[in-house]
C-alpha cells in the first residue's frame, strides 16, 4: 500500500530540476515586513474578519483562525495566539523542518555493513517502505560473504549477524495514548520497520518479527544464523571508542525526500512524519528531536508563545500550536528556495489525499492545498488557498467544536471570495501612509 502510494506521489512531484541540497539549507532571512509588524495590530480586512466570526458563531472560544495574504498581512485573526492541540497539522512543521534541513533528494538508507573485525551488521534509518524482499536481499549478501551459497559451505558455521535498533523505550513517544499504539496509525517507530511496522494493525514487537524473517530466510538456504540484536546507542558508542571502520556491502534506499514529504502530508502517514523529524534533527530521541524542531521554528521567526512540540506526527495530545504560527509558517515556506516541493506535498481539495472527498464541486476544488488533522474532539486544517488576489495562507484549529467541517468550508470560501482588503502599494506601505 505504501509502495504504491509512493509511486503515485513520485509521479505527482513538482516538475523541477532536481538538485542536491547541502546538509543544512539556509532559510530565507527573517524580514520584518509590515505584515509581520501588524500581527499585533488587529486584522486588516474587516469584511473577512466579520465573515470568520459569523462562521464560528457562538463557538468562538473553541476556534483559532488566521488568514495571511501573500505579503504576510494578517487579514483575519480569531484567537490566533491561543495554543491548541493541532492533531496532524503538526506534520506541516515536521515536513518543513525536514525539507529545509535535508533537501528534496535525501533518501533514508538501510545498509549491511562489514566492520574491520569481520562482523556483519544491518543498520537502518526508518525507511517506511522497507519490505521483506529487501531484508531477504541483505541475508543473501551476508551469506555470500566468505564463499559460495552451497549447503556444504553454509553448514560449516552459522552466519554471525548483528541487527542495530533503537531501545524499546523509544519505540513510541511516551505520551501517545496506549489505545492508539495497537492501531496501524500508532505503530512503533523503529529504524528497521518492515512495512512501517503495520499490517492490518500495528506490529507490537517489530524486532521479533524481523528476527523471525531473518532466521526463516537463512534456513531456506540451508544455513544457520547467530543473530545478535544490539542497542543503537550502545553500539554507536562502542564504534566511536574503537575508531572501527566499516564497509557497505549492500544498501537499499527509500524514495526521495519529496515523495516522503507527500506521504506524510498528502496521506497523513504518522510513521513517516515521525522518522522525518528524527532524521532532520539527526537524533532518534523524540524529546531531543522535538527540541531541535522548536529551535528551528524559533529561527524562522514564528510566534512561539505557548508552542509545544512533542512528536512529529501530531498523534500526541501534548502538542500545542497556534493558527497564527501555522499560517506564518506556510507564508515563510512560500519564500523558501524549495517552496514548490513543500506545497506539492499537501493534499488538494476535491482531488488528492485526505482532502480528496472535500469541497468537490465548489470553487475550492483544485485551488486549496492543505493538511487536515483529526483526533477525538480535534479538527484542524491549514494550507495555501488560491484566490483572485493571490495566495492566502489559512490555518484553522478547532478543539471541541460541534460541526467543524462545515465551518472550515465556509471560512475557506469567504477567504477566497472576499477580495476588498487593504493592499500594499509600490512603496511597501498601506494606502493612506499607514505603516
Amino acid at each position: 500500500m505504501i509502495r504504491s502510494a509512493l509511486v503515485t506521489l513520485l509521479v505527482l512531484a513538482p516538475q523541477l530540476p532536481i538538485r542536491a541540497a547541502p546538509p543544512l539549507l539556509a532559510p530565507p532571512p527573517v524580514v520584518q515586513r509590515q505584515g509581520q509588524a501588524l500581527l499585533t495590530s488587529g486584522a486588516l480586512c474587516p469584511a473577512l474578519q466579520t465573515a470568520v466570526e459569523s462562521s464560528v458563531g457562538p463557538e468562538e472560544r473553541l476556534w483559532s483562525v488566521s488568514v495571511l495574504d501573500q505579503r504576510g498581512q494578517l487579514l483575519a485573526d480569531l484567537n490566533g495566539g491561543i495554543p491548541r492541540i493541532p492533531a496532524s497539522n503538526q506534520k506541516l512543521v515536521s515536513t518543513a523542518f525536514a525539507l529545509d534541513r535535508l533537501g528534496p533528494d535525501f533518501r533514508l538508507k538501510t545498509q549491511l555493513l562489514r566492520h574491520a573485525d569481520g562482523s556483519l551488521e544491518i543498520v537502518g534509518e526508518g525507511d517506511p517502505d522497507l519490505s521483506i524482499a529487501e531484508i531477504q536481499k541483505f541475508v543473501m549478501v551476508a551469506l555470500g560473504q566468505g564463499g559460495s551459497l552451497t549447503p556444504a559451505s553454509l553448514a560449516v558455521a552459522p552466519l554471525q549477524l548483528m541487527v542495530r535498533e533503537e531501545p524499546r523505550q523509544r519505540w513510541w513517544p511516551a505520551d501517545w495514548d496506549p489505545a492508539d499504539r495497537s492501531y496501524a496509525y500508532g505503530a512503533p517507530i523503529t529504524r528497521l520497520a518492515l512495512t512501517s511496522n503495520a499490517l492490518h494493525m500495528a506490529v507490537m514487537d517489530p524486532a521479533a518479527r524481523l528476527q523471525r524473517i531473518l532466521h526463516s530466510t537463512v534456513r531456506q538456504q540451508g544455513g544457520q544464523i547467530h543473530l545478535l540484536m544490539v542497542d543503537q546507542q550502545t553500539r554507536e558508542a562502542a564504534l566511536e571508542q574503537s575508531n572501527e571502520g566499516s564497509v557497505v556491502l549492500h544498501s537499499e534506499d527509500s524514495a526521495p525526500m519529496h515523495a516522503l514529504l507527500s506521504l506524510a502530508n498528502t496521506e497523513s502517514h504518522n510513521f513517516t512524519a515521525e522518522v522525518l523529524i528524527r532524521e532532520a534533527a539527526n537524533i532518534w530521541d523524540v524529546n531531543r528531536a522535538s527540541l531541535a524542531t522548536t529551535l528551528w521554528m524559533q529561527a524562522q521567526g514564528l510566534p512561539m508563545t505557548g508552542i509545544r512540540v512533542r512528536d512529529g506526527s501530531g498523534l500526541s495530545r501534548g502538542n500545542r500550536l497556534t493558527s497564527r504560527s501555522l499560517s506564518i509558517l506556510l507564508w515563510r515556506m512560500a519564500q523558501h528556495p524549495l517552496a514548490a516541493y513543500y506545497q506539492a506535498s499537501m493534499a488538494i481539495a476535491g482531488k488528492r489525499g485526505t482532502l480528496r472527498n472535500y469541497f468537490r464541486g465548489t470553487s475550492l476544488q483544485g485551488r486549496f492545498w492543505g493538511k487536515t488533522g483529526t483526533l477525538t474532539g480535534v479538527r484542524s486544517i491549514s494550507g495555501i488557498l488560491e484566490t483572485p488576489g493571490g495566495p492566502r495562507y489559512v490555518s484553522m484549529i478547532a478543539n471541541g467544536a460541534y460541526a467543524p467541517n462545515t465551518v472550515m468550508g465556509d471560512i475557506l470560501l469567504a477567504s477566497q471570495r472576499i477580495s476588498r482588503c487593504p493592499a500594499w502599494n509600490a512603496a511597501g506601505t498601506l494606502p493612506g501612509g499607514r505603516d
